[in-house]
């Protein structure tokens, strides 16, 4: 399948939105971006609807038009009924006016193929013996039976969409026309595509306005009517149903709109629960005015349906109904070949995600799969990753922050602004001889602690660092900071135990104090000592002074 919807893949940012929305599961996530699953894809545009980045994108094929118009041959715009609604007070006859200016040929309302179409379903209702009959108008219901119930495909109405019997219908009076076909849908790009010599090619509703837009060209505000005209009923939910003639026996007729509706109606039919059925299907919501690009921001059911009701006729249009072999359109399975894993392969994924018994598959669908068993099977398949799973990753972070907290041997308190205990760790505990931490949480810090420094921060804007202080009541030195987390409104306190560093500290100012005053007794006493010592050797050099003196009077004498 040619890719009809893109990703700007700067602008995805992981939110996973699209996948809870796709009714199929047909995203793959990888390397923190989105990828759609073409083979998978049912081309619904709920992702491109819902995306909040605007991440999705159609593929434009206004070039593709503008090349159609200088071949030179007729170009005709086959508009979806749908216009009267995205265009609010624009008839058929403005929409003319304006294309022409772009270069169209003409214009024609798909509506007259949508004409051919149901009746087409009452004769096959009325001759052909069928059991259920599934409406073939939604190219993206066709997709959702041939890829995900092809044995359903004999219920399919092997039928040509409205967009195909008109443009067959006009090239069959224009031999060598060209067709275009303007809508509120992504699936229809695909299907003229897909089924050649119909639709040469289609743009939105979207495309156009962009298209008019650029061009400088307003289509005029008027509404024409045409009594004639039952079928513009087609894109509204029982739109189908509203034009036909629902008189064949035996037979219940059924609207569904929205793909998780006709799911359920799918698998009942696959159960065998259904039986005697025309069930007109539609993958959007309120059908085709509830199309993905219907000017997506501007959408109001209410009030689209009404403007369908209020242009919509009371009888058919006028148009000769081909023979039935001629509307005839085949259907075959698409292989989506997906591998399914085995019960024991699902169990090993969800022990890696963290799920190891029942209670732990929360089934909350953050990740966007229903169930953590779904995630698990995409994980296999390569879909998914397990990291976008939010309770994993949650309780990984809790896990890892939780670690980091409690086995930190500095202390950590967090207050919120009217300074009471959001948090506490065992470090805080034991600095302050705390038993339980139950005790001071959502207590006022005051308890436990000064309650001046956090006052002081949350008044000046000013964070502390490193300051150290005397806890007197846990006779405990700290080293405290308190930062202000302005955006999640709390206050941090980190307290480092500093009282065997302050102990030493002090133990060794002791001994110095306790060295410097024996050092100075050392060199008091042996100041002392050597005094005394200069004094006797000052007597002893004098008496010997005199005894020598007295011995050299006595040799002298003699």
């Amino acid at each position: 399948m040619a890719e009809y919807l893109t990703l700007k893949k700067s602008n995805c940012k992981n939110c996973y939105k699209c996948i809870r929305h796709c009714p199929v599961k047909s995203i793959r996530f990888s390397g923190n971006q989105a990828h759609i699953i073409g083979d998978e894809c049912i081309l619904c545009g709920q992702c491109f609807v819902v995306c909040p980045q605007n991440a999705k994108q159609i593929v434009d094929g206004t070039k593709n038009v503008k090349v159609l118009l200088q071949t030179g041959d007729p170009v005709f715009v086959s508009p979806a009924p749908s216009f009267v609604a995205n265009y609010g007070g624009i008839g058929i006859g403005a929409m003319r006016s304006a294309l022409k200016k772009l270069g169209f040929f003409d214009v024609e309302e798909t509506a007259r193929g949508a004409s051919v179409v149901k009746t087409e379903y009452e004769r096959m209702l009325r001759e052909d013996n069928r059991d259920i009959i599934i409406s073939s108008c939604c190219h993206s219901i066709n997709l959702l039976i041939q890829k995900y119930f092809p044995s359903l495909l004999e219920y399919l109405a092997d039928v040509l969409s409205p967009m195909q019997a008109h443009c067959q219908d006009i090239k069959r009076r224009y031999p060598n026309a060209k067709t275009v076909f303007i809508g509120p849908c992504v699936s229809k790009k695909d299907e003229a595509d897909h089924y050649e010599g119909f639709v040469d090619a289609v743009l939105t509703f979207e495309e156009l306005t962009a298209w008019l837009e650029n061009e400088n060209v307003e289509i005029e505000n008027e509404t024409d009517h045409d009594e004639e005209s039952r079928a513009r009923f087609f894109p509204t939910t029982g739109g189908i149903l509203k034009t036909m003639v629902q008189d064949a026996p035996g037979y219940t007729y059924l609207a569904l709109d929205g793909v998780e509706n006709c799911i359920d109606a799918l698998e009942e039919i696959k159960n065998g629960n259904i039986h005697h059925c025309f069930i007109e299907m539609s993958a959007c919501v309120g059908s085709c005015v509830g199309g993905p690009v219907m000017e997506k921001h501007h959408r109001s059911p209410v009030r689209d349906y009404a403007a369908v009701a209020q242009y919509a006729g009371k009888r058919d249009f006028n148009i000769a109904q081909p023979e039935a072999l001629s509307l005839r359109k085949s259907f075959e399975m698409i292989d989506r070949k997906l591998q399914m894993p085995t019960d024991t392969e699902i169990q090993t994924i969800l022990r890696q995600m963290g799920k190891f018994k029942p209670s732990d598959e929360l089934n909350c669908g953050s990740c966007g799969y229903n169930t953590c068993r779904d995630k698990a099977v995409a994980i296999y398949q390569g879909k998914a990753e397990i990291s976008m799973c939010l309770p994993y990753l949650k309780d990984r972070a809790e896990s890892f922050s939780d670690n980091i907290v409690n086995n930190t041997p500095n202390g950590l308190i967090v207050l919120n602004e009217n300074l009471e205990v959001q948090q506490i760790n065992s470090a805080a505990l034991k600095i302050m001889n705390i038993r339980y931490a139950s005790d001071v949480l959502g207590e006022q810090v005051i308890r436990i602690l000064d309650p001046k420094i956090f006052m002081d921060v949350l008044q000046t804007g000013r964070n502390v660092r490193d300051k150290r202080l005397y806890l007197a009541e846990y006779k405990k030195y700290v080293e405290q900071t308190v930062i202000h987390d302005a955006e999640y409104h709390l206050l941090i306190c980190i307290m480092r135990d500093v009282t065997d560093e302050e102990t030493e500290r002090e133990k060794k100012e002791s001994i110095s104090r306790q060295t410097v005053e024996i050092a100075d007794k050392v060199v008091d006493k042996q100041m002392r000592i050597v005094q005394e010592i200069a004094s006797l050797l000052g007597e002893t050099a004098a008496e010997t002074k005199i005894a020598l003196s007295k011995l050299k009077e006595s040799i002298t004498d003699e």
